[in-house]
């Protein structure tokens, strides 16, 4: 049986960001409309938090049922490493999204029903990226709903959910957080492009190459930065986001550098930082303007 870390690490922690984050960014546009509600930001943190945990466990058991799993370099896998039965991998997801759409549907029901609908498709959009027939993280389309779902939706939901109208701030803001969110997939599928083309899983990495992929990485993580500038024409204090500068470099180094493997490892983490410390800077750039 999976001890409790391997259970933790199974959660894949280094992609915690790609929720926190776009709701920290989300409520600085709501901020910056001058109607920030903490106890729904609360909501919706736990809603991102429980959707990327259930769809991490999610993909855990998808690939690990397929074989996908079965020989990789990245961090462990439950159930591709024989850790823990397909069963209570799945139940985890199962519960973990309960958890999500429970909290959504509160949220919901105190700002916007109709939002309810849109977290259907977020959770049908967990399962499925994986899950089902014909998975579309198969398909090379991981990386559009990365940036759909923990981008434009997270944010932009965020800020709707406090100030119930949405601005070009917490576009551009969502725009950033998407851009980041799909680097860090980006960089997962870089590292797996051997194994993930043996496998017959198609992502966007493999569809493109090594080489492209790698100008992918820097392209959308350039995206994210140039975002900063863009903010400071709604308050100047906006460019304290370019203290995540640093953290980019450092992530995109292996990356430039043509490292493969467990070598990548630290981007996801490196590219993860440099979403918090971007939306924390900014956010709170945003709350003060």
């Amino acid at each position: 049986m999976a001890s409790l870390a391997q259970w933790i690490e199974g959660a894949r922690p280094r992609t915690l960001p790609n929720a926190v984050a776009p709701v920290i960014a989300g409520t600085g546009a709501a901020a910056w409309l001058g109607a920030a509600v903490w106890w729904k930001a609360l909501l919706a943190l736990a809603v991102a938090v429980a959707l990327i945990i259930g769809v991490n466990y999610a993909n855990d058991y998808s690939d690990g049922v397929r074989g996908t799993d079965d020989v990789r370099s990245g961090p462990v896998r439950l159930v591709g490493s024989r850790l823990a039965t397909p069963r209570a991998v799945l139940t985890a997801a199962v519960v973990s999204l309960a958890i999500g759409a429970v909290a959504g549907v509160a949220l919901a029901l105190v700002s916007a029903p109709w939002l309810i609908a849109v977290g259907a498709v977020c959770i049908a959009g967990a399962w499925l990226y994986t899950g089902g027939s014909k998975p579309y993280g198969y398909r090379g389309l991981g990386e559009v709903a990365v940036f759909v779902f923990f981008g434009l939706v997270a944010v932009l939901g965020t800020q709707y959910t406090q100030a119930l109208r949405i601005d070009w701030v917490g576009a551009v803001a969502a725009v950033a957080m998407g851009s980041l969110s799909s680097a860090v997939l980006v960089a997962n599928n870089l590292r797996d492009i051997p194994t993930d083309r043996e496998s017959g899983k198609i992502t966007l990495a493999v569809r493109l190459g090594d080489a492209r992929t790698r100008l992918l990485y820097q392209a959308l993580v350039a995206v994210a930065l140039l975002a900063t500038p863009v903010l400071a024409l709604a308050t100047p204090w906006c460019l304290a986001g370019l203290v995540a500068l640093p953290l980019a470099v450092r992530a995109a180094r292996p990356v430039r550098a043509g490292s493969g493997g467990a070598a990548l490892i630290p981007v996801l983490r490196d590219t993860g930082l440099t979403m918090l410390v971007w939306s924390i800077a900014v956010g709170t750039a945003l709350a003060l303007g």
